[in-house]
This record gives C-alpha cells, sequence and structure tokens, in this order.
C-alpha cells in the first residue's frame, strides 16, 4: 500500500483505489477476532474510535452517520485530485489527514489509510517517489498528543488551527529525526572508511558497531570494562586487553578518571 501510495503519487486518489489498500491490510477478512467488511464502505452500526482496556475505554470520536458516506466521500477526494494551487503542500496534507480520518468511511484502518493518505499528499508536494522522513512513525511516537489534539479538533467546530499546528510540529520532528539518522549512518561509514585496515576481532567488531549504532549521545557513559564483558562474553582481562587495543588504534579514546569510572568512547 504504501509503495503504491508514493511510487504513483501522481494516479488520481479514488474509491477503487481506497477499497484495494483496505482490503489489502486485512487479506483474511478480520480485524483481530472479529470478522470486517474489506474493500467496502463501512455498515450502518456506529463507528466509535476507542482506546483503553476493557471496562476502561475511553472514547476520542464518533464517526458522522452512514447516511450520505458515499457523496461525503466523493467530496473528499474531488478537493484531493484538485490539489488547489494557492494551498500550501504541508497544509493540505494536513488538511488531507484531517478530513479523511474524520469521515471514518471504513470498518478499519482508517488511521492507517490517513496516514497513507498524508504520505501521498507530501510526495506529490515534494515531488518525490519516495519517502526520506516517516510521519507516520512520528504519529505513532507522539500518539497520545495526536488522539487529543484530533478530538479536540473533530469537537471543535470548522477551526483547525491547533490541528495544523501540531501537525507541522510532527513534520519538523519527523523530518530531522530522519536527519539525525542519515548523520548518524554516514559518521559510522566514514568511521569503518578510516579503519577498513585496521585488523580487529569480532568481539572488537560487535562493540565498535554498538556504539556507532547508538550514535555521538546514545550510548551513555560510553563502554567500559564491565560493558565490554557483558556485550562480548569474554573475561575482564581480556576485555580490559582488548580495549586498550582499540585505544591503541585510535578507535577509541579514554575518558573519565581512571579506575570504576573510566570509560571509552568512539572517536568519530
Amino acid at each position: 500500500m504504501l509503495l503504491d501510495v508514493t511510487r504513483h503519487h501522481e494516479a488520481p486518489l479514488t474509491a477503487e483505489r481506497l477499497f484495494a489498500w483496505q482490503a489489502s491490510l486485512f487479506p483474511a477478512g478480520y480485524s483481530g477476532l472479529h470478522r470486517i467488511r474489506t474493500g467496502s464502505l463501512r455498515g450502518d452500526e456506529p463507528m466509535q474510535v476507542i482506546s483503553g482496556s476493557v471496562g476502561r475505554e475511553r472514547v476520542h470520536f464518533t464517526a458522522p452517520p452512514r447516511d450520505g458516506l458515499e457523496g461525503e466521500l466523493d467530496r473528499f477526494m474531488a478537493w484531493f485530485n484538485a490539489a488547489p494551487a494557492d494551498l500550501d503542500g504541508l497544509i493540505r496534507a494536513g488538511l488531507a489527514h484531517l478530513w479523511f480520518v474524520t469521515l471514518h468511511p471504513f470498518a478499519d484502518g482508517n488511521g492507517r489509510l490517513a496516514r497513507a493518505i498524508t504520505d501521498m499528499a507530501l510526495s506529490q508536494d515534494e515531488r518525490q517517489p519516495m519517502r526520506f522522513f516517516s510521519l507516520s512513525a512520528q504519529i505513532l511516537r507522539e500518539r497520545e498528543s495526536y488522539y487529543d489534539t484530533l478530538g479536540r479538533t473533530q469537537r471543535g467546530g470548522v477551526d483547525v488551527t491547533d490541528w495544523l499546528a501540531w501537525f507541522l510540529t510532527q513534520v519538523e520532528a519527523s523530518a530531522t529525526a530522519a536527519e539525525r539518522t542519515v548523520a548518524n549512518t554516514l559518521a559510522k561509514a566514514r568511521f569503518w572508511l578510516r579503519h577498513q585496515t585496521t585488523h580487529l576481532n569480532a568481539r572488537q567488531r560487535k562493540a565498535l558497531n554498538r556504539l556507532l549504532d547508538a550514535g555521538p549521545e546514545g550510548f551513555e557513559g560510553g563502554i567500559n570494562t564491565r560493558k565490554y564483558m557483558s556485550l562480548t562474553k569474554t573475561s575482564r582481562a581480556t576485555a580490559y586487553r582488548e580495549l586498550a587495543d582499540l585505544v591503541k588504534k585510535s578507535c577509541l579514546s579514554a575518558t573519565g578518571g581512571g579506575g570504576r569510572s573510566s570509560g571509552y568512547a568512539i572517536i568519530w
């Protein structure tokens, strides 16, 4: 579904396309233990967005009545496909997410479809067939504030300012997180390029990769003899000797004041 959203972002958003995406999320026709409608709009029963454990459910949102849903969905798709030239692309993506998830046209999968439509809008805005940052992952990280902001907006009339402010904040946070991931990946590549001829055993490489994957700020306190022993399953004497060897080979630098507080950090 996500590949179709991004690779074919220029293709129109149609009911058939939405039905195919939703059906692909539930190939067996079940959501958990419950059989649901797939590849078609939801039924006449009331639709609510609920979270929380059994007996402590919290209703975030009650979807519009089923009557007239086809027409409302057609209005949404006509607006989305028209792509107004005077509307900022990020604002359009935020409005599309809010509009679709408020319609809640399917029995299940509406949140994932709303995020997919958002990715489609962003791909159209960037004119790129791939996504370089994941807004879906950022929304999942901020799930609680997402539901709170969405619920307030859906109950608050036609003013969507707070929702758009929240949405744009998440776009920025998602792009920043992606930039950090790319920077760490490049730093790791540069490190191994410098040490491509350095002789290291498997334990040393494992420890270095753990430090590199964590990033400059990710491995609190660096690594010490105790951590190295735990990570590589080796003796204290071997850990001390191999760490000293990594310092000698300019892979690590010593930190701390010696003794129990001594540690080692990557030389980026």
